[in-house]
């Protein structure tokens, strides 16, 4: 094992979502200097960078990690597919493109859980100085910010009439579900800029790589966080050649390695569950239980209708189509080609006493088993319909002491009697949208579920038997006030000195909607913590590293 030689500040491992942020503001201070570690590869792969690249990425073990849990009961006993990026951007970099900040009362419960500074009006403007909001201004938008959301440029007549079937339901049309009000129906924002993918690493990374103070090392698996005398002083990586290397903080180590990742290193760096960690053999460096407990994820029911007009699965089956479609891509960025994985939400209420809407619909014009699996042989579309708030949690623990095993994922869904009423009425909703006007004239058959599933007991089942994730993995390392939560309101890991977790692991609950734009928005906090952190002279630690510098 070869330690380098040389040192930085901050030591951030994980260049996806959250990572990237931290990255470039951190680095922003020539002063500083940064070293962004990245188990995957470059993001050079032009299918990266084209929208309805997912399909060729997800589930690639290229670019994909390709978790797969263990077998849940709360799913009739199947185990599924959990893609997360391993790229640089991470799963910015395949997944759906979909730009959701969630619920102004996400933000405010977190800080009534005793997390101060993470209330939404302390984290709303964090979304709105990221962000340039393409259709212009409005309440609450950006508009000089790095990353790129646009409208879709792409538009189906079986997603129109969907929207007008939820409107004669009595769903108002909402333009901005990322302004003041989530409720409604409408077209998706995305994470495109002028018909290609906008990434973490595209918008946080690509404008500062000539940044003398920033190094980018992909291709570097983190295998543990080196802790020393109680501090975080560096992290040993593997490189491709099978050698192993240390690289050395002198200020923080800062995880960013996402819900599955950022748990794993912690335990196998000898911070988890004493007994557990015994068990495999790790040295305890701090007893912390509930690393890799709390997982939250947002499953979803997938619903697909076979159709009288021609859907996407039409458009890409011949040769001669899939031919008109690359080159509209080519000439214009517009087409399929340009299609985020969904064209049309609904952020719906399954009882009208609740305050904000528990449930979300992905509308797409097209249907599939799985993305990169390829679309069914008939005309149809898909409504997706998922729990925003899930009471299930699950674990995430260790399979080995070895960083190269892939941990046991258990998801725990469906545990609680509301996640099965919610996720029943929300199935509920989409069949009676599917049978109002103008939809019902265009939908030859319901196709899954059948027609003939009806009641409680028959669409919970069928549920249990047919719902996957979502890709929304939260929790794992939760902030909290308690000693039992593993960060603290500052995300800094307790019993650790220098070492702070900043993704989605740390949400002491799942935000109500997709993970993405969260996940850098907590990049964006972590990074503007450190700086104020680092101006107090009390919490300018120094270590013997120092004299190597």
């Amino acid at each position: 094992m070869t330690e380098l030689a040389e040192i930085s500040d901050y030591l951030v491992v994980g260049a996806g979502s959250a990572g990237c942020v931290v990255a470039n503001r951190l680095s922003a201070d020539p002063a500083m200097r940064v070293t962004l570690l990245e188990a995957g590869r470059r993001d050079t792969n032009p299918w990266i960078h084209i929208p309805v690249g997912y399909f060729r990425t997800m589930h690639n073990p290229d670019f994909d990690w390709c978790y797969r849990t263990e077998p849940d009961p709360g799913l009739a006993g199947r185990a599924i597919d959990w893609p997360r990026g391993k790229v640089l951007g991470g799963s910015s970099s395949l997944n759906g493109l979909l730009y959701v900040r969630g619920q102004r009362q996400d933000y405010d419960r977190w800080a009534q859980m005793g997390n101060p500074g993470w209330s939404w009006d302390e984290i709303g403007p964090i979304f709105e100085e990221l962000e340039t909001f393409q259709r212009g201004s409005g309440d609450g938008r950006g508009q000089s910010g790095p990353l790129q959301v646009s409208d879709p440029r792409l538009h189906r007549q079986i997603c129109e009439l969907w929207i007008e079937a939820a409107k004669a339901k009595g769903i108002p049309y909402n333009p901005d579900y990322n302004g003041p009000v989530q409720d409604g129906v409408g077209h998706f924002q995305l994470t495109v800029d002028k018909g290609r993918r906008c990434s973490a690493a595209k918008a946080f990374l690509a404008p500062i790589r000539d940044r003398q103070n920033l190094r980018i090392v992909t291709e570097a698996q983190a295998l543990r966080i080196v802790i020393e005398e109680g501090r975080a002083t560096g992290v040993e990586i593997s490189r491709p050649d099978g050698s192993r290397q240390v690289l050395r903080a002198r200020r923080e180590v800062i995880l960013c390695a996402g819900a599955i990742g950022s748990p794993q290193l912690l335990m196998l760096s000898g911070v988890g569950d004493a007994e557990a960690l015994a068990g495999q053999g790790i040295c305890v460096r701090h007893h912390s239980p509930e690393v890799g407990r709390n997982l939250q994820d947002h499953l979803q029911a997938r619903l697909v209708f076979k159709c009288r007009e021609a859907t996407l699965n039409d458009e890409v089956r011949s040769l001669f189509n899939k031919a008109r479609i690359g080159l509209e891509y080519a000439l214009f960025r517009s087409g399929p080609m340009s299609m985020a994985a969904s064209l049309v939400f609904g952020f719906l209420r399954t009882r009208p006493e609740l305050a904000t809407p528990d449930i979300q619909f992905h509308i797409q014009p097209w249907s599939a088993d799985s993305p990169g699996e390829g679309v069914h042989p008939f005309s149809a579309f898909t409504q997706s319909v998922c729990q925003l708030r899930p009471e299930s949690r699950g674990t995430v623990t260790l399979r080995t002491p070895d960083a190269r095993d892939a941990p046991l994922i258990r998801p725990n869904y469906l545990s609680t009697q509301t996640d099965c009423d919610t996720i029943v009425a929300g199935i509920g909703i989409a069949r009676e949208i599917a049978r109002l006007e103008p939809l019902r004239s265009a939908i030859s058959e319901e196709f899954r579920p059948a027609e003939d599933v009806q009641g409680y007991d028959e669409t919970l089942s069928w549920a249990r038997e047919n719902s996957t994730t979502i890709y929304h993995p939260t929790g794992t390392c939760r902030m909290g006030a308690d000693d039992r939560a593993v960060v603290d309101a500052r995300l800094r890991v307790r019993g650790v000195e220098g070492l702070r977790v900043a993704d989605c692991s740390i949400m002491p609950e799942i935000v109500s909607g997709n993970t993405n734009a969260p996940a850098m928005a907590i990049g964006a906090k972590l990074a503007a913590m450190v700086i104020e952190d680092r101006v107090a002279p009390a919490l300018q630690p120094r270590t013997s590293y120092d004299r190597v510098a």
